[in-house]
């Protein structure tokens, strides 16, 4: 359910070298906007998308990430960022007040709320806080705690996209795993039938969410889902979101168990991946979060969706060629002027 005529927009998208940002660019694209498509990895399949401005831009670590960008969004007119992948959001926040005073927009909740979410660690403590069921956490100085017997997972404290995540089934595997996964963290592992959200929460916190099944999940990602509504996933996920104190687009994942309970594992300060199922649905997810990111109404009712609709990814060859032949533009480095 496209959005009607919208005002074309230039908008940076990073991360497009992965599912969210890659499909997000689509998106956007085919709602009319002008994508300048970021990623540091030059072979990133967004960057080789039609009719976008592709640039290579520093890791999120790099210490001059903050200036490239804000520099980038300046030499480019540049009217809003959207990040499509959590390493990006600590950076971009940090350049929050020099992108703002460019007129360059960003629709993220508070700092707090955004670390909340990508720190896994904090966003237990959290959801323990307010009541809401999530999986049993332990640091690694704690594993010595962990009841015997209990499945496991090991995973970065601030990881994305089930990279370095263990499944184990013994305390002594877990001790080594936190010596080489980076910065781990240890949960209970939870088993069900997994879920996503795809939330879009307005500046008022008014949510909407699309709930579907993760039905056949690959390297984290849904290679199949299908929609579905079920009351208590969706009251779930909105007291997860005024938690966390959720503004703007972000995804919600949990597991329902066999006997109904509900668990919520984590949120992504981002799209999901898997969001075009949302779409096909009914939901008109990304033209409304570009209503919100430019300060517009959120048109709550073009998010509603139909329920039992399914969605079914494979790889796609996007581009083979000489890399020689590639003409990709390096972001330029400097301070804000």
């Amino acid at each position: 359910m496209p959005t009607d005529q919208p005002t074309p927009r230039r908008i940076l998208v990073t991360g497009v070298g992965a599912n969210p940002g890659f499909g997000l660019t689509r998106s956007l694209t085919r709602l009319g906007h002008q994508i300048i498509a970021a990623d540091a990895n030059p072979l990133a399949p967004g960057l080789l998308l039609p009719g976008v401005v592709p640039q290579v831009i520093p890791r999120a670590d790099d210490p001059d990430y903050p200036d490239t960008m804000i520099k980038l969004c300046r030499d480019l007119a540049v009217d809003a960022v959207v990040a499509g992948i959590e390493n990006d959001l600590p950076p971009l926040l940090a350049a929050r007040p020099h992108l703002n005073a460019a007129g360059v927009r960003l629709w993220l909740p508070d700092a707090g709320s955004v670390h909340d979410c990508i720190d896994k660690a904090r966003f237990h403590q959290v959801l323990t806080r307010h009541g809401i069921p999530t999986p049993r956490t332990w640091r690694p100085e704690e594993v010595d705690q962990v009841p015997a017997g209990t499945q496991l997972v090991v995973k970065p404290r601030r990881g994305h996209g089930a990279q370095n995540v263990h499944m184990v089934t013994a305390r002594r595997h877990a001790r080594v795993l936190c010596e080489l996964v980076p910065e781990a963290i240890v949960q209970e592992r939870v088993h069900g039938a997994e879920f996503t959200a795809d939330c879009l929460v307005d500046r008022d916190r008014h949510a909407s969410l699309i709930l579907r099944r993760r039905d056949l999940v690959k390297a984290g990602l849904a290679a199949v889902s299908t929609t579905f509504e079920e009351a208590a996933v969706r009251d779930l996920v909105v007291k997860t979101l005024q938690a966390v104190r959720a503004e703007g687009l972000c995804c919600v994942q949990g597991f329902v168990s066999d006997d109904g309970a509900v668990t919520i594992t984590e949120l992504n300060v981002r799209i999901a991946g898997g969001f075009p199922l949302a779409e096909a649905a009914g939901a008109d997810l990304v033209g409304q979060m570009v209503n919100g990111l430019f300060g517009l109404p959120v048109d709550h009712d073009r998010l509603t969706y139909r329920t039992g609709i399914f969605l079914t990814n494979y790889i796609e060859t996007l581009r083979v060629g000489d890399v020689a032949e590639l003409a990709i533009t390096a972001s330029p480095k400097g301070a804000p002027s």
